[in-house]
């Protein structure tokens, strides 16, 4: 190798480290930026001109209580983590693509700036990390945020399948559904178990709703997709036996609608009229799907035990509604409807305080006053 070329490349490698140093803590000594480098102080001096030039705010002070730190500077310059701080960086930025498009207690839009942070922590790291980053980056979803905790490494596990498309394979409770697999899906595989069954799935994709995640698979035992509910698999694992993918759905509109609607045994679509913002502010996302009908009017997709109860939730929402499946549910409007005006009339009319339209004007108003007189 040419000389000159190891020097500047011992010499880059060197103010990276200068760089990683400063950014561990707020302020160090120049003997000790020379102590931990290996070099003089006059070296240090020079890296840290360098970084200046590089756009860091490297400043110098004097005395007491003096040394080199890192300042605020105009650009956000990169910065350098060592593997357990890429690593926790990660997690907190899968956290934050979990919370994409909620409205209240989130900022609306962070998951997409998290998942582009991932995409560019891929492109950087080393070998060793950036499958973990693209892991988690490429095989998450989300239609909601702030879920339930599940164990990190069930879903790096979950993960890492959905990237390499190897076959996964878990125990789930029997007569989970999965949020979109239907009511009553119990499995059909070997019980390994009480009250659980293994399930071999072709896992596609982990999706983040508002309040729990979930995996978006094949089930290879039903021949079908399902959703499951991560916080309810135990013995998670992935095989080494690769699968070819298949043409799926849309993740996160498959899971939403199944938790929303698919799960329950009644299932209701009304077009209301009011914007899908609006709306969207209203429901939660595990609760109704939200499509928008133009700028002015949305169709909600929800379900329930029983009909009564997406109807009265909808009608709640203050907007007028039109009912567009099932049509049994007119009726219960109807039904609704006249149970609500007889409660209405039972009330008795309140009395009227106006001496002109008192129905018995021989009546002393203030029998008690002093000044009453008889009636004549």
């Amino acid at each position: 190798m040419d000389v000159a070329r190891g020097d500047e490349r011992g010499t880059t490698e060197r103010v990276l480290t200068l760089l990683g140093l400063l950014q561990q803590r707020r302020a160090w000594s120049g003997p000790e930026l020379a102590d931990r480098l290996g070099v003089t102080a006059r070296t240090v001096r020079r890296d840290v001109e360098r970084l200046r030039s590089l756009g860091y705010p490297v400043h110098a002070g004097q005395g007491v209580g003096g040394g080199y730190q890192l300042g605020t500077g105009k650009d956000l310059p990169p910065l350098l983590l060592d593997d357990e701080e890429a690593i926790a960086t990660v997690v907190s930025l899968i956290a934050g693509a979990g919370g994409a498009g909620r409205a209240g207690g989130a900022v609306v839009g962070s998951g997409e700036a998290a998942l582009r942070a991932l995409t560019k922590l891929d492109r950087v790291l080393p070998t060793r990390l950036r499958h973990e980053v693209r892991a988690l980056s490429g095989s998450v979803e989300s239609f909601g945020a702030g879920r339930a905790s599940v164990d990190p490494e069930v879903l790096m596990t979950l993960a890492r399948a959905c990237r390499d498309e190897v076959e996964a394979g878990f125990d789930y409770p029997t007569g989970s559904s999965g949020g979109s697999g239907g009511a009553g899906d119990t499995g059909s595989s070997r019980n390994s178990g009480s009250g659980l069954r293994r399930r071999r799935v072709e896992p596609y994709r982990l999706v983040a709703s508002d309040r729990r995640w979930y995996l978006l698979g094949y089930d290879l035992d039903r021949d079908d997709w399902r959703s499951f509910r991560v916080d309810r698999m135990t013995a998670v694992s992935a095989r080494t036996w690769r699968f070819r993918p298949r043409a799926a759905p849309d993740a996160a509109a498959y899971v939403q609608e199944g938790v929303a609607s698919r799960v329950y045994p009644h299932r209701a679509r009304f077009l209301v009229h009011a914007s899908a913002d609006t709306v969207r502010a209203q429901i939660s996302a595990s609760a109704a799907v939200v499509r928008p009908r133009g700028s002015r009017r949305c169709e909600v997709l929800s379900g329930a035990g029983n009909l009564d109860v997406v109807l009265m939730h909808v009608l709640l929402l203050g907007h007028d509604f039109e009912i567009l499946d099932p049509p049994e549910l007119a009726s219960r409007c109807r039904v609704l409807a006249e149970r609500l005006l007889a409660a209405g009339a039972t009330l008795a009319p309140e009395p009227d305080s106006d001496p002109e339209n008192d129905p018995n004007p021989d009546t002393d108003p203030n029998p008690g006053s002093a000044t009453s007189s008889p009636a004549p």
